[in-house]
């Protein structure tokens, strides 16, 4: 078994692949041989536009953890993530800890779906520009393709243009 299939057997990445199909998306998670940790490292080893990489982004609203969905180009405004959601309490960076317990992942390779617990997420409309945008999938060596409306179907995200900057 090569190292990309048994990154592929991983129970996160599992967790992210039953998501996929319970969501009816017909997609396979590539294993990469390059990390894609970051926005950058994903669009290289993929050779495409840094704005195709969906950062997936977990932030602290009092004791739950929120989540944008951000173009790969792009800054995350929180202050409107908190309106786009409409969350009461202010935004706080999540510890790594943090995010492990709420959505089950690493940073590095958190999901947009697949989640140990239910997290509200917040879309950037901006990545509708690209055909295929890519999605970690629950290790810093797995990605997803996807279109933008399928990912926002398959994570109930809320679209908003507001969010990133």
């Amino acid at each position: 078994m090569s190292n990309g299939e048994k990154l592929l057997q991983r129970e996160p990445v599992q967790r992210v692949q039953n998501a996929l199909r319970e969501a009816g998306l017909d997609t396979a998670i590539r294993a990469l041989s390059e990390t894609a940790r970051t926005a950058q490292d994903a669009a290289r080893s993929l050779d495409c536009e840094l704005g195709a990489i969906v950062k997936s982004l977990v932030f602290r609203a009092g004791d739950k953890a929120v989540m944008a969905l951000i173009a790969g180009d792009r800054t995350c405004d929180t202050d409107a993530l908190r309106e786009v959601l409409d969350l009461p309490d202010e935004l706080d960076r999540a510890t790594p800890e943090f995010v492990r317990a709420e959505t089950g992942f690493t940073i590095g390779g958190v999901a947009p779906l697949g989640h140990v617990s239910p997290v509200p997420i917040a879309i950037d409309a901006s990545l509708a520009r690209f055909v295929t945008v890519y999605a970690a999938a629950g290790h810093p060596h797995c990605v997803f393709p996807a279109t933008f409306d399928d990912l926002m179907r398959a994570t109930g995200a809320t679209a908003s243009e507001r969010i990133a900057n």
